[in-house]
C-alpha cells in the first residue's frame, strides 16, 4: 500500500482556496522532473485507491488530457495508465463510478485486506488525503512517497491528521526541480 501526495512545507496538500487555488501544487506536479519521479512510482502499481473527491476530479480532467494531441507524451502515457488501471473509489455516498475500470468500495479496511491478498504489484493511493489519513489510523500504509514543495500556504487540507502515531524510515530523498524534494518513507 503506497501513498503518493504533494505537500507544502506547513503540511497541506491543498491550500485555503481548495483545488481551484492550488497552482503552487499543480505547477510542481506537472514539472518534467516531478513527472519523471512520479512515473517511477505509478509504473510499479496495478491498482489505484482514491477518495471520492479525487476520483471525481481525476475523472473530470484526465480522459480529456489523454485524448488531447498537444499533451506531452509522458503525461499522455500517465493518462492511458489511469484509464487502463483498476480504480477503487472509497466512498459512502457515491452511487456509480463511470470511469472505465472503476468500482466503489464502502469499507476501506476490508478493501485493503482484499487487495493485499491478490497477486500483483503495488496499490497506489494518489493524493487522497482522507484515504491516506485513514490508512495511517488503521496502520495499513506501507510506503509513503511525497513531493514536498517549498511553500507555506497557511491553511487548507492537512495531509496528516492529529492523533496518528506512525513510524517511518527514510528510504530515499531526491532533489527535484525548483527546490521540490521527493521523499520516500517505508514503515519502520
Amino acid at each position: 500500500m503506497v501513498a503518493w501526495a504533494g505537500v507544502s512545507l506547513d503540511g497541506y496538500t491543498s491550500g485555503p482556496k481548495g483545488p481551484a487555488g492550488d497552482t503552487w501544487l499543480h505547477e510542481q506536479a506537472t514539472h518534467p522532473r516531478t513527472a519523471e519521479y512520479f512515473e517511477g512510482i505509478w509504473r510499479g502499481a496495478d491498482t489505484i485507491l482514491l477518495g471520492r473527491t479525487n476520483y471525481e476530479g481525476f475523472h473530470s480532467v484526465w480522459p480529456g488530457i489523454t485524448r488531447d494531441e498537444n499533451t506531452d507524451p509522458r503525461t499522455r502515457e500517465l493518462g492511458r495508465w489511469l484509464d487502463a488501471t483498476e480504480k477503487v473509489v472509497v466512498s459512502r455516498t457515491l452511487t456509480e463510478a463511470p470511469w472505465e475500470n472503476s468500482r466503489i468500495a464502502r469499507d476501506l479496511a476490508a478493501e485493503v485486506e482484499t487487495l493485499r491478498e491478490r497477486q500483483g504489484r503495488d496499490v497506489l493511493v494518489a493524493n487522497s488525503a482522507s484515504v491516506i489519513a485513514e490508512l495511517l489510523r488503521l496502520d495499513l500504509l506501507d510506503d509513503l512517497r511525497l513531493f514536498m514543495i517549498p511553500v507555506l500556504v497557511g491553511g487548507g487540507l492537512r495531509l496528516f491528521p492529529d492523533g496518528v502515531d506512525a513510524r517511518f524510515t527514510t528510504a530515499g530523498v531526491t532533489a527535484l526541480a525548483n527546490g521540490v524534494v521527493g521523499l520516500h518513507f517505508t514503515r519502520a
